[in-house]
């Protein structure tokens, strides 16, 4: 069984505290199983949700909404691959409670904020819950599938070919910043999710749109030749100059809507297209095997959200395998060296924040295969989907609305609705002052990397 080791020496243990890390054999599911216990224990004692006056599926600051949505699709797999339903009310809990009023996501407590990413992100961790025959919720209470065609439908309804020829714009709202830009990850949201219910419910309709915000991504540029995937572009030059950054999120969730393209067309383009992600995800952010958040890591300049970035790709490997078999050889050793070397960079005890047992606390940079000081939400969920997703092959392929799934779709035509928080027409001066907060946001993340290149 998975070991808390003790670390302190002989002379050392009279004077210190006893410290304790993980060992894991990789070899032995029920140990792996105990590990990702372990340090699930460690994430969800920042979660205060279910506490007396708090709100359910939010994490307190620093950490923002999308990132709730995120562990809570943690939480799903991690049931999913151990069995353990410790978590499970919470997450039920968590995903009705900020279903909103109108069942699309976009809850009362978030609407000056959300924007499309926020939105797709919980809208994925549902879908997931779809897919893995999570327990419903009760039966007057949103359902899984219906709430995720529900922010299909405002997608459809946001998409905007007036700037760039289309695509959804980062955020819903004029009054926040970066509502100028249009970016990989939000429609990569809307690219993941509508070929994963055109998997789900065998609607074309969704297919179609999967294929056509590719197919947008690819023509402005989003998606190289090369298929990297860089961040996104602004609309006042009509998304012609990129901004480069390569992120391992915006891989992943293009990899993972490829792989559900393939797997539910059986194309060659839709396998050329995976094959290329695939080739370029793990030329780009994997060195010696083991996955690292090139753009900030190495230079120790990630922001919360940026954090907890790699987990997410390593979600979407180990469901590609599912979905895509052939892709196997290739990813599960990189998931087996990840999880390896994320396992000894949890040995950390930090005297703040961390929460869970001394000498668990999960580190940022795993190819220290030691804690680097660095701790919270992120790093305990990356570690998590580090160490549990090399099982994922001892747990069963999504299912669909014709092969056990329990997630019922909503079959009445789409109206695709425009959310009731609509704002007015957005004027000059809107534009021009999203411009200037995105630009002085980029200028920020340029300079401060160069600075610490320099120093």
């Amino acid at each position: 069984m998975v070991r808390l080791l003790r670390l302190a020496g002989f002379a050392a243990s009279a004077l210190l505290p006893v410290a304790a890390a993980l060992e894991v054999n990789f070899e032995d599911s029920a140990d792996v199983f105990d590990a990702a216990s372990t340090i699930a224990f460690g994430l969800m004692k920042y979660y205060t949700g279910n506490n007396t006056g708090d709100v359910p599926g939010n994490l307190p600051d620093p950490y923002f909404w999308w990132e709730a949505g995120a562990m809570f699709g943690h939480l799903v797999d991690y049931w999913h691959i151990t069995g353990d339903e410790t978590y499970n009310d919470l997450t039920i809990q968590a995903i009705v409670h900020q279903s909103g009023d109108l069942r699309d996501l976009m809850p009362k407590n978030q609407t000056s904020t959300e924007g499309n990413d926020d939105q797709g992100f919980w809208a994925m961790s549902v879908m997931s819950a779809a897919e893995n025959n999570f327990p419903n919720p009760p039966a007057d209470q949103p359902q899984y599938v219906a709430l995720v065609q529900a922010v299909f439908d405002l997608y459809v309804s946001r998409w905007e070919p007036e700037h760039c020829n289309g695509g959804l714009r980062w955020q819903i709202f004029a009054i926040n910043k970066g509502f100028n830009y249009k970016n990989a990850i939000s429609n990569g949201c809307f690219f993941n999710l509508a070929a994963r219910l055109a998997r789900y419910t065998g609607n074309s309709t969704y297919a179609e749109w999967a294929e056509k915000v590719y197919d947008w991504e690819t023509e402005v540029g989003f998606i190289t030749p090369e298929f990297t995937v860089e961040d996104g572009g602004h609309i006042e030059d009509q998304c012609a100059e990129k901004t480069e950054f390569l992120w391992t999120y915006n891989a992943g969730i293009h990899l993972h809507g490829a792989a559900v393209m393939y797997n539910l067309t059986g194309s060659d383009i839709w396998k050329q297209r995976l094959d290329g992600l695939l080739a370029s995800t793990v030329d780009v952010f994997f060195n010696n095997s083991i996955l690292y958040e090139q753009a900030c890591e190495p230079f120790q300049v990630c922001n919360i959200d940026q954090r907890s970035f790699k987990g997410y790709l390593l979600r979407w490997m180990s469901a590609t395998t599912h979905l895509a078999p052939h892709t196997i050889d290739t990813i599960r050793p990189l998931l087996r060296a990840t999880g390896e070397a994320a396992a000894l960079a949890c040995d950390g005890s930090p005297t703040t924040d961390f929460k869970g047992h001394p000498g668990t606390a999960c580190g940022q940079d795993w190819s220290k295969r030691t804690f680097d000081g660095f701790t919270g939400v992120g790093e305990q969920m990356n570690a998590l989907a580090a160490v549990m997703y090399t099982q994922g092959g001892v747990s069963a392929a999504p299912v669909t609305q014709d092969s056990g799934g329990t997630s019922q779709a909503d079959t009445s035509p789409s109206t695709t609705q425009k959310s009731k928080y609509d704002f007015a027409p957005i004027e000059t001066k809107d534009r021009v002052a999203a411009a200037f907060v995105t630009l002085a946001i980029c200028l920020g993340v340029v300079v401060g990397t160069v600075f610490v290149i320099l120093e």
